[in-house]
């Protein structure tokens, strides 16, 4: 029986990231980028049954309700750089470190650096024992890793560059800002050249995430990725 993994989306793109991921047996959040009440309306006041939040980086379109998740007594896990940044502490924080798997409940999560203009910004690799393997991949520059076995993806499809160009040649944009966002996140010419990379043979769901207001094209970005892979795409928004 194919693993059966619920992902939610409570908030997407530059004002705020936030997933909800269950297999059943373990919920967890993935990134905090929005008010801790705006989650707990998203969660259907249900947010005593997490079993953690993965924080990605310190950016407050991730990170924004870490303090309120701390105090509503929920663990908190990232980076050192990443809970340095934030200045928090407690017994409800968890570092963690890229390429050293760590476990909660019935997931094995492995930590992945990522190329991002944060301190110590991670991806995840979650797995659990019914055989399904999620990536969570959101705001690179690049990903260095290739993964096996994978069958949901939650890829980060920030902009395209010919929107990105377009939007500095009528002005919409300042080039530096185009040169940071193209340094900083994963496009749709970055998802495609990791997709190709991939063994993609087990995957159900792709998800793009993180898609810019200004900078990308939700139904074209779609169509496209599921003309290159063949598999379910969902765009987040």
């Amino acid at each position: 029986m194919p693993p059966m993994l619920e992902i939610k989306v409570l908030a997407s793109g530059s004002s705020g990231n936030c997933y909800y991921l269950t297999d059943g047996y373990t919920p967890l959040l993935l990134d905090a980028g929005i008010p801790w009440k705006q989650i707990q309306r998203g969660l259907e006041f249900k947010t005593s049954e997490l079993a953690g939040v993965l924080v990605s980086h310190e950016h407050g379109d991730h990170a924004k309700a870490v303090k309120d998740i701390i105090k509503a007594g929920i663990d908190v896990y990232s980076s050192l750089g990443t809970i340095e940044a934030l200045r928090v502490s407690g017994h409800r924080i968890k570092p963690v470190k890229a390429r050293e798997q760590f476990t909660v409940g019935t997931w094995t999560i492995l930590p992945f650096e990522l190329q991002h203009d944060a301190a110590d910004p991670v991806g995840f690799l979650l797995a659990n024992r019914g055989g399904g393997k999620l990536l969570y991949l959101t705001d690179t520059a690049y990903c260095r890793y290739r993964f096996r076995g994978l069958t949901h993806l939650m890829l980060e499809c920030n902009y395209s560059l010919d929107i990105l160009r377009a939007n500095v040649d009528n002005g919409a944009m300042p080039i530096e800002l185009k040169n940071r966002i193209v340094k900083t996140h994963f496009g749709l010419d970055n998802v495609k050249e990791f997709l190709k990379a991939n063994d993609l043979s087990l995957v159900q769901e792709i998800h793009l995430i993180h898609l810019s207001a200004e900078n990308s094209h939700a139904e074209r970005f779609k169509s496209e990725i599921q003309a290159l892979t063949g598999k379910p795409v969902y765009v987040a928004g």
